[in-house]
């Protein structure tokens, strides 16, 4: 940079800013398993970018479909228009989602995601005659972006308490499915859970089913640093929505698309949800997409007699953009041409065999595996929250080569779906060596 103040003019997301700009972490290049700095060093990626990189960083086919889309379409509305790439990718996801979850409305991220995921919910009911019901459940540490809907069902303090007021309805939240004293530790997902799911009953006797439109979930708590349902969790979860007419919605947005070795959360639990949101794996991080895919008997709610009226007051300009579809296209070809859904089942006993030999080094206070997915949560430093993780990111760049995802004090592992033992190998094995340095 020629000027000290060529780096003010980025505000970076969720980034204590001025430290980082005293020695920048600059990411120039990426392919396959590695990003590359300015120098050319070499740096293994061990959470997919943003747990988005599913099939590897550059993939051609991606990068070659999105070139190909940008010189024939490089933009189309969808407002009272479409275009054939939109309709392509909308039916190859359903095909993959589970039986009835047969309509996909594209938006542009997670966030969005879920915010029209809700929005939905409210309106199905509206449109439904059953307008009293307005409540929106979420869950304590659970996280569905950064938009008004998603912070005011997340259960994440830190994304919640500057923003408030948020929205009417959203106070209720069931705790998360977690109990430290018998759940450390745990390979896998934990047993049980029943109980953690039953607390949505206690809900319905304060409020009335008859005001509750729908719970939101995540099939494992990401952001909050690898929380996996247990067992019986979601099934559970699951009748007692049936129950009382409630929807249930699931964020996929990092589950989706081959983290938990397979599609969509419903492969791997057995339960249908009636919404899923997915984004980030979708393009394999290469263009911004998201949205959500609804369950047919929601869908046909919002049909209109008159040919004129407009159904749905939502959508974004970039809905469906051209570019995304190409990618999202690609990327789906790849996942299925490399087996790669088939390939992270396999990975997954190798990552929690490797993870949970950091058991016993410094400062580990749980460790917790799902999927492609994994979680080593530090003891914070004493009145310091947040500075251990801090360290971990600075060290793992600067002498590990690695770039790593901390959540306040805790490590997320979940690499892309290409990744080796090896790689798997050294992650654990730099990840020790930081873990001893570090305060």
């Amino acid at each position: 940079m020629d000027r000290p103040n060529d780096l003010d003019a980025f505000w970076l997301p969720f980034t204590p800013n001025r430290h980082f700009k005293t020695a920048p972490r600059v990411l120039e290049r990426a392919e396959g398993m590695f990003y590359f700095d300015g120098s050319g060093r070499q740096l293994l990626d061990t959470c997919s970018g943003l747990w988005c990189v599913n099939a590897g960083h550059a993939r051609k086919p991606i990068a070659d479909a999105i070139a190909s889309a940008a010189r024939k379409l490089d933009y189309a509305p969808t407002f009272q228009f479409a275009h054939p790439e939109a309709f392509r990718l909308a039916s190859a996801i359903a095909q993959l989602a589970p039986a009835g979850l047969d309509h996909v409305f594209f938006v542009n991220s997670g966030s969005e995601a879920c915010d029209t995921a809700l929005k939905l919910a409210r309106a199905y009911f509206q449109r439904a005659g059953q307008g009293g019901r307005f409540r929106l459940i979420g869950r304590a540490r659970g996280y569905h972006g950064v938009g008004f809907g998603g912070i005011s069902v997340g259960g994440i303090g830190n994304n919640r308490k500057p923003y408030g007021p948020l929205l009417p309805g959203t106070d209720d939240h069931l705790p998360l499915p977690y109990d430290p004293a018998t759940m450390s530790f745990v390979r896998g997902e934990p047993e049980g859970g029943e109980g953690f799911a039953d607390a949505l009953e206690d809900l319905v006797s304060l409020h009335g089913a008859e005001t509750i439109a729908a719970v939101i979930v995540e099939p494992f708590s990401g952001s909050a640093g690898v929380f996996p349902s247990p067992m019986n969790y979601l099934p559970r979860l699951r009748a007692i929505c049936d129950r009382h007419g409630i929807l249930l919605i699931f964020d996929e947005v990092i589950t989706g698309f081959g983290r938990l070795g397979s599609a969509f959360a419903s492969d791997r639990y057995g339960v249908v949800p009636d919404i899923i949101t997915f984004a980030k794996g979708i393009t394999n991080g290469a263009v911004p997409m998201g949205g959500v895919i609804v369950h047919d008997r929601i869908r046909r709610a919002f049909h209109d007699d008159a040919d004129h009226v407009i159904e749905l007051f939502h959508g974004n300009t970039c809905s469906a953009h051209p570019l995304a579809c190409a990618a999202g296209l690609a990327t789906l070809a790849l996942y299925k041409n490399e087996d790669l859904f088939a390939r992270a089942l396999t990975m997954e006993r190798v990552l929690q065999d490797a993870v949970h030999t950091l058991r016993d080094a410094p400062h580990v206070k749980d460790i917790r595996n799902v999927g492609l997915a994994a979680a080593i949560e530090l003891e914070p430093s004493s009145g310091m929250p947040g500075k251990r993780g801090h360290e971990v990111i600075a060290t793992a760049f600067a002498d590990e080569d690695m770039v790593v995802r901390v959540g306040g004090d805790t490590i997320a592992l979940a690499p892309a779906l290409i990744v080796t033992e090896t790689e798997i190998a050294r992650m654990t094995e730099s990840l020790r060596r930081v873990l001893e340095r570090i305060g």
